[in-house]
């Protein structure tokens, strides 16, 4: 990969970090070319040992990074970590504010010994009266109305991945790109913060605008009042199920022209696409009906070319076998510090016509690079044996 297209690179990035939006920040300015050095406690971050859905958070979102352990609770550990913010241009943390208080490490604390620092702290929510409220993804979906917006009515469910905290390290990583443009123009680092609760906010904002403007709710997902002619799941002859929709005029006419629904193009009734909207509770029923009498292959073959916006209905495992996803550079390949390698997408970017990515998208082990960065840092064997809790080697 080029150099042009590392932007960060050359910039250092000290993470103290775990779960899921911490991290992700710190993935997101590590793919961008950064070099990204995570603080793990001596027995290793605790998102490591997580089983069942939480097994492919620490892989997923921790690729690329160095791993170095410091023991927070001794002075030795503490001085270690001021030694390596002194050499870093960003630190990302995601500790309570209180925690992070007591270990002597408070961002307005930071930014006074280290001016051109830009301290990055992905919290549950912003300053305000829930800024010490404990927060997790499925929570803030609860408190607003994500949950709600989701299921139906009386069943507010979360959303199917750790979407907002995705996105709240998304939203962390995309403010240190604009301090880091302004400490371009000033020197100066800054002290930001991300709310996990408002981030979730701006994705319900749709639903609170609506409210506000018209003074009525929008209903839950499930039972939501359609905007288009067609945008439903169906089921087809051979019991496989694909969303289908139509919603233009144009596209109405070319699903009606597929489905063999003459009747439906034609009638009088159905010429204007609000029109076709109000009659979706006669109109829908028919075009079930011709969905069920064609083969899935079938109609993703004649829909394709046509324009016709379709998806089969998948599960996750199922992108592994998707000729998009396994196109050169839908995946890269990664390794566990046991050796096992796995498959992940990176950026849902490129830059003429490359992705972005670090130089090594692999797990480190816990701790593998705290001899290197600490001994760069100018830290003894014994220094860095007591800043870490290694034992001391001969």
């Amino acid at each position: 990969m080029t150099e042009d297209l590392r932007p960060l690179a050359g910039l250092r990035v000290v993470e103290m970090t775990h779960m899921i939006m911490g991290p992700s920040c710190g993935m997101f300015l590590g793919l961008l070319g950064a070099e990204v050095i995570k603080v793990e406690p001596p027995e290793g971050d605790k998102t490591r040992a997580l089983t069942g859905m939480g097994r492919g958070f620490y892989p997923t979102f921790n690729r690329g990074k160095k791993s170095i352990t410091l023991d927070l609770k001794s002075e030795a550990g503490v001085a270690a970590l001021h030694k390596l913010l002194a050499s870093a241009d960003v630190f990302v943390e995601n500790f309570r504010d209180q925690s992070l208080a007591k270990m002597g490490f408070a961002p307005d604390v930071l930014r006074e010994k280290y001016p051109a620092l830009i301290v990055s702290s992905l919290k549950g929510f912003l300053k305000g009266p829930y800024q010490n409220r404990t927060a997790m993804d499925e929570v803030v979906q609860m408190m607003t109305g994500m949950a709600y917006m989701t299921g139906p009515t009386g069943r507010p469910l979360r959303i199917g991945s750790s979407a907002n905290d995705i996105m709240g390290g998304l939203f962390g990583a995309f403010a240190v790109l604009a301090a880091l443009l302004q400490r371009g123009k000033d020197g100066k680092g800054r002290t930001l913060r991300t709310g996990l609760f408002e981030n979730c906010l701006f994705l319900v904002a749709q639903h609170m605008v609506q409210f506000d403007i018209e003074g009525r709710e929008a209903p839950p997902m499930p039972e939501r009042e359609f905007s288009w002619p067609v945008y439903d799941i169906f089921e087809t002859a051979d019991a496989r199920q694909i969303f289908i929709g139509a919603v233009t005029e144009g596209q109405w006419v070319t699903l009606c022209n597929i489905l063999g629904l003459d009747n439906l193009r034609d009638d009088p009734r159905l010429q204007k696409r609000m029109d076709q909207i109000e009659a979706r509770d006669w109109t829908i029923p028919i075009v079930a009906e011709a969905v069920r009498a064609r083969g899935f292959g079938d109609l993703l073959a004649a829909f394709e070319p046509a324009g016709i916006p379709f998806s089969p209905i998948h599960r996750p495992a199922e992108m592994y076998d998707d000729p998009h996803v396994t196109r050169p550079g839908g995946l890269f390949t990664s390794r566990l510090p046991e050796g096992q390698s796995y498959r992940a997408p990176i950026m849902p970017f490129e830059i003429d016509g490359t992705p972005l990515h670090g130089d090594s998208l692999d797990i480190a082990g816990i701790g593998d690079d705290t001899r290197a960065v600490l001994a760069a840092a100018g830290l003894s064997d014994a220094e860095i044996a007591a800043a870490s809790g290694m034992e001391t080697t001969a």
